[in-house]
């Protein structure tokens, strides 16, 4: 993974010691609540419905065990409500629990102490009382991390897809481009108060295990007929309120001009992106309105970028090796670790087919620890797991782990020897479940626990169909299928992607959920990215989990051979299954989803 500078550290400690005295000039009344806004944004704080949330990037989805030791400690140490505030916190779920129609489903207690993983490979912390932001800063700094640009209206954290690097499909190792965006983006005077939030991903397989096609700028690594390195640049896509799937505006670029033409892309949002309302600022409304007038707009200022400013970004050969050079296999230790695992029993099998993948250098494994347990939030980790996780890297892959898309951790260095010791002491932690591309590997925000956005709560709905669908037997037999949810429009549970996507909605102070079908993030399996179509009016809490019961049998009836979900729901279309979702309703709740 990528090594830090010099320059590199000293910029991250820089930005920690600038942020403190802001702080403090705000805890002396120097600053107001307004001015500190936009301060604290820039460096990965909000304040969420009960507290301040911390975002930290994870660029790329690499981490370290030394980084994750840390996260431990600041889960331990520094996320921690006052007494007084968790009460009045739990207080108000509750209410908010015995408001909602029919709702049977038990409140989880908030929890604290824990990090969760993101879809874009941030961590984030609900509990740091902002008086110790800068302590955090600190603490993250020390450990080559930080929150800078995980929020506000810049070039947010670049990511890739999670086998980047060690996947046998791989055209190119899209890291050393990622890390040369990211550093060029951090902090560009120009672009740090863009119209919108802007995202960038790259995928450098054969595959799009990235989800080019729903970011802001989508980068897709190829090459040519002469074996030349270049990018299919996609713009313009998003989710939240108005989904689209990016627009390719060039077929090859040549990775030398990567910088140059991301440049003349963000500076025609910047100076035509809207501002008078921020539904329509995302620059996927701008590709979307003036379609090919916006790529002429493009092309010329790439074109001005080049004659008249000299190709100021134009990436060397050399600046390009220097970067790839933190880039290297990491030493990896002896393989042969002992174990007990009889490894032709059926659950490690099945462990075996879902978490473990093949790997570009032979005797290698990549393996994903999955983070959909019982109990458990998706993507949650508290302390004592974090410290665990950072003991498994140190064991089984030279210190290095991946945070996922779909909120889980990917171990990138398992000698294959290894692999059955390795799911040894997985299973002690919990983290053996065999679902990964199953159902009960769903994707889901915070939700109305914690956002200060959300129209109604995802980890209570998670859970009821987590603990629904327990026999594995079942689960195996439905087979892959993805399931994601969003506690409100702005999507960060990515709903619009899913096959089966739940998306919480306000309906007069109550919680209800849309139901969409047929959604694709771009992979093999799920086809070219989509958004899902909504089966009808939305349903109440305790309606979701039979509304999935009702679709999954309806799939099993009608399915055909080995089909997918996805396959027999493109086959016979949405009808039956909408048939099957609306037959699920509750009397008392139907008529409320009507009226």
């Amino acid at each position: 993974m990528y090594q830090y500078t010099e320059f590199d550290r000293q910029f991250v400690h820089l930005r920690a010691q600038q942020f403190r005295d802001q702080l403090e000039r705000w805890q002396r009344g120097e600053l107001t609540d307004e001015q500190l806004l936009p301060l604290r944004l820039q460096n990965g704080w909000y304040i969420q419905r009960y507290a301040p949330m911390a975002r930290i990037a994870v660029p790329y989805g690499d981490i370290n065990s030394a980084q994750l030791r840390m996260l431990a400690h600041i889960a331990r140490e520094y996320d921690r409500p006052t007494p007084e505030l968790l009460a009045h916190a739990q207080a108000t779920q509750d209410q908010l629990q015995a408001a909602q129609p029919g709702l049977t489903l038990a409140a989880p207690p908030l929890r604290y102490g824990y990090g969760h993983f993101t879809t874009r490979t941030n961590v984030q912390f609900n509990w740091i009382p902002i008086t110790r932001a800068a302590d955090v800063m600190d603490l993250l700094a020390s450990v080559h991390m930080h929150g800078i640009q995980t929020s506000g209206n810049d070039i947010r954290n670049i990511t890739c897809e999670a086998y980047v690097g060690i996947a046998e499909d791989e055209i190119v190792d899209t890291r050393p481009f990622a890390e040369i965006t990211r550093q060029w983006s951090s902090l560009h005077p120009e672009f740090t108060y863009l119209p919108r939030k802007f995202k960038i991903a790259f995928n450098g397989a054969a595959e799009d295990r990235a989800a080019t096609g729903w970011y802001d700028i989508g980068l897709q690594a190829l090459k040519n007929a002469a074996g030349e390195v270049g990018f299919a640049v996609k713009v313009g896509g998003g989710m939240g309120r108005t989904p689209v799937i990016g627009t390719v505006v060039r077929e090859f670029l040549p990775w030398d001009q990567l910088l140059n033409y991301i440049e003349a892309i963000v500076r025609v949002y910047n100076s035509y992106g809207r501002r008078d309302n921020k539904w329509k600022a995302r620059i996927k409304i701008l590709v979307k309105s003036e379609g090919q007038q916006f790529i002429d707009a493009v092309e010329a200022e790439y074109r001005a970028i080049l004659e008249q400013d000299g190709a100021p970004h134009t990436i060397t050969q050399a600046e390009l090796d220097r970067v790839t050079g933190h880039f290297v296999v990491p030493p990896l230790r002896p393989a042969g670790l002992p174990h007990g695992v009889n490894t032709s029993g059926q659950l490690y099998q099945r462990w075996l087919q879902q978490n473990v993948r093949g790997h570009r250098m032979a005797g290698l494994k990549a393996v994903t620890l999955s983070f959909k347990r019982v109990g458990f939030a998706p993507g949650d980790a508290d302390g004592d797991t974090l410290d665990a996780l950072a003991q498994l890297a140190d064991q089984f892959s030279a210190g290095e782990a991946r945070l996922t898309h779909e909120q889980n951790l990917l171990l990138p260095w398992v000698h294959e020897a290894d692999v059955p010791a390795l799911y040894e002491a997985a299973r002690k932690l919990g983290l053996a479940q065999p679902n990964i591309g199953l159902l009960t590997d769903m994707i889901a925000c915070p939700g109305g626990d914690f956002c200060s956005l959300a129209n109604a709560r995802s980890l209570p709905i998670a859970a009821a169909i987590t603990e629904r669908y327990q026999d594995l037997d079942e689960l195996f037999d439905i087979g892959p299928i993805d399931l994601h949810m969003s506690g409100c429009i702005n999507s960060c549970g990515h709903h619009h992607s899913g096959h089966i996507g739940i998306l919480g909605v306000d309906k007069d102070g109550k919680e209800w959920y849309q139901i969409t079908l047929g959604g694709s993030d771009g992979t093999q399996l799920s086809g070219p990215a989509i958004g899902g179509k909504v089966v009808g009016p939305s349903f109440s809490a305790a309606e979701v989990p039979d509304v999935i019961e009702a679709l999954l049998d309806t799939y099993r009836a009608l399915r055909k051979g080995g089909e997918l979900f996805i396959d027999t729901l493109r086959r016979v279309g949405q009808d039956p299954f909408k048939a099957a979702a609306n037959g699920a309703r509750h009397p008392k709740a139907a008529e409320e989803a009507v009226a």
